[in-house]
């Protein structure tokens, strides 16, 4: 008797333990929150790697861009220096299940702040307001916003929102969709079409990397608030992010960000936004 139930015990345990092994692999997060990760120095964060000045991998394997600016900032004020961070890429579709599993402590890619998001995530920011804007030759003295238009080709992403916005508010514009913006930059350097529209960073980006080519052009015609994605319900943790965005702004280190990355191309930087903390 003693040995079959020791014998059960022991298989109990194993299944125990495998388990728990099968749940972690599966989750492929950690227990950890953010903050504990950070007191240990090490944070992982979520940024773009293929939007030039917003969130970049060069090919050397370093990282560059607005959006890194600030997320090493933050992680700065959280206590972790830039050789304890690991920055894993965040595609669009996939941020909301990167933070929920653990798989990042925050995201900074580009994240505009709606009412859908939040269902699932927290926020903290906004650290930029961005918007719909235009990209065009340098050389182009036609279009200087949205309303000048009217007859011109325009290429962007199919089933983007500044496509849809384009097709809906701007029906005399010629709308041009390709799968990609790098086909719409294409494009637009070759002559096929005389804009590229999404959001004013992204345009900034491309600028920057165009030697003089490109710019940007007109005034924001839409707002994207961006924000910092994070596990939902972590008030602390959105806290003391909402401190960072707001000390980051105040000591110039915001406008110093932007100067070395989206202004390169000679886009203005925007007024500082105001921290909501939603």
């Amino acid at each position: 008797m003693r040995i079959n139930r020791a014998l059960r015990l022991g298989i109990g345990a194993i299944a125990l333990t495998l388990a728990t092994a099968t749940a972690t692999a599966c989750g492929g997060g950690s227990d950890n929150s953010a903050l504990d990760n950070a007191k240990g120095g090490k944070l992982t964060i979520g940024i773009k790697f293929d939007q030039p000045g917003v969130g970049l991998r060069d090919k050397d394997g370093t990282y560059s861009g607005f959006d890194v600016e600030i997320a090493r900032y933050v992680a700065e004020k959280l206590g972790v220096q830039p050789d304890g961070i690991t920055f894993k890429e965040a595609p669009s579709g996939q941020r909301e299940t990167l933070i929920e599993n653990g798989q990042v402590d925050y995201i900074v890619a580009s994240y505009t702040i709606n009412d859908a998001r939040k269902q699932k995530v927290d926020f903290a920011g906004p650290y930029y307001v961005a918007g719909q804007s235009l990209l065009v030759r340098s050389d182009n003295t036609d279009i200087n916003g949205p309303d000048d238009l009217k007859g011109k080709k325009v290429c962007s992403v199919k089933g983007s929102t500044p496509a849809q916005n384009i097709e809906k508010s701007y029906p005399d514009t010629q709308l041009q969709t390709n799968d990609t913006y790098s086909l719409c930059l294409e494009g637009l350097r070759a002559g096929s079409w005389d804009a590229l529209t999404t959001d004013d960073t992204i345009l900034a980006g491309y600028a920057a990397q165009s030697n003089g080519a490109l710019k940007v052009v007109g005034k924001k015609f839409t707002e994207e608030p961006y924000g910092i994605g994070l596990k939902k319900g972590d008030q602390e943790l959105r806290d003391k992010v909402n401190d960072a965005i707001e000390a980051m702004i105040a000591d110039g280190s915001w406008q110093k960000a932007f100067d070395k990355t989206l202004g390169v191309s000679g886009y203005q930087a925007p007024e500082a936004p105001k921290v909501d903390r939603y």
